[in-house]
């Protein structure tokens, strides 16, 4: 199979799909691997380094999608992006099309592309491409909010994250027990802060105190719980997902009123369209700002701040998968992991995730695949 991997264009993006080891797998296989000059340098990875695994570097990402079957990347889809797709060509990217623009999918659709998500990808009980993402994104939640309660930050708490003798560490507040919040939890204690963790699954919670520590204070969530956290935290993660859906602003704006002078709220669902009601999409370059006294750090792509660990996390998780389609074509792959077929938004011209079509007032239709033996 030929495999295109263009430079990612989103603002900050500094990931590149597959790291050399993984293009040096998808060689070995006997696929070809078209990579746009200088995808990897923001995360140290040189076009050399591509060419010595067997890679084909080419010089726009015209000639990427035109040479290419399947397109993989990491950044939702853009414009100029979608309008690049060959007809029929998958894609394999995050793709949060549930909070995207209609026009791009009405543009997957028209062009019949098979669009694979990363995050609707499952595996069990988990999603494990959307994972190794979520363990980055809960442990830079602490660290970046750690950053923004900082005196040199205008207006902040100027706090110690851990605090000293005879001063109290940081309240740290995280509202979600998934992956990100167990992440940001041990993080946050880690660090020696005061961290409290609510979920409305106690099995969730039961994980914190016993992965971590029982000193973490754990709260079945309601609005009630939620809002006297808000009004104790110095820092609030918010570490909420729901599949395939736009996440539901459980923390409202009533509640952010209420926090502390100078407080952080890092909204790490910002990407699936934020769980605080005040929330707004930033960037790496301007990551921060302030409502209602409460600084707001709300960046999509946060493990583009690490783009080389990123780049290695999200190689192990999805190389798999791309061999997958590669060695025994995309029928087979998704007739043999059902899994991976959960990732398939559309196929074939429609759309072909129920959450997606509702949000879009589209036809939904579900997935048939016949074998191509």
């Amino acid at each position: 199979m030929r495999i295109g991997i263009p430079k990612e264009t989103y603002k900050g993006e500094r990931r590149i799909a597959l790291a050399p080891a993984g293009v040096d797998t998808l060689v070995k296989s006997g696929h070809s691997v078209f990579i746009e000059t200088n995808a990897g340098l923001e995360s140290h990875f040189t076009d050399e380094n591509y060419r010595r695994v067997g890679a084909n570097i080419v010089y726009s990402p015209e000639e990427v999608y035109q040479r290419a079957e399947m397109i993989v990347k990491i950044a939702p889809l853009s414009e100029t992006e979608a309008d690049l797709l060959q007809d029929e060509q998958i894609i394999f990217s995050f793709l949060h099309l549930a909070v995207g623009k209609k026009n791009i999918i009405e543009k997957l659709l028209a062009k019949k592309n098979i669009a694979i998500a990363y995050e609707l990808i499952e595996k069990g009980e988990h999603l494990p491409i959307l994972q190794s993402m979520s363990e980055i994104a809960g442990q830079l939640a602490v660290q970046e909010g750690e950053r923004f309660l900082c005196s040199d930050i205008p207006n902040s708490r100027g706090i110690l994250m851990g605090g000293i003798t005879g001063v109290a560490p940081a309240a740290v507040v995280i509202v979600g027990a998934g992956v990100v919040g167990l992440s940001a939890a041990r993080a946050a204690y880690a660090r020696g802060a005061h961290v409290i963790v609510l979920d409305k699954d106690l099995r969730r919670l039961r994980r914190i105190e016993t992965d971590i520590s029982n000193n973490i204070t754990t709260v079945a969530a309601n609005p009630y719980t939620i809002a006297r956290g808000a009004k104790f935290a110095d820092l609030l993660i918010g570490a909420v997902q729901l599949k395939a859906e736009k996440t539901p602003h459980l923390i409202t704006e009533e509640m952010v009123k209420t926090m502390k002078k100078g407080a952080v709220i890092v909204d790490v669902s910002i990407d699936q369209g934020g769980c605080v009601e005040t929330s707004r999409p930033t960037s790496i370059s301007d990551p921060i700002f302030m409502q209602h006294n409460v600084i707001h750090y709300c960046v999509p792509n946060m493990p583009a701040l690490v783009s080389r660990t990123a780049t290695y996390g999200l190689t192990n998780a999805s190389i798999e998968y791309v061999l997958e389609i590669a060695d025994n074509g995309l029928s087979n792959a998704l007739l043999g992991d059902p899994g991976l077929a959960k990732g398939v938004c559309t196929y074939n011209g429609f759309c072909s995730n129920e959450n997606i079509a509702e949000a879009f007032n589209i036809e939904f239709r579900r997935l048939h695949i016949f074998s191509n033996n």
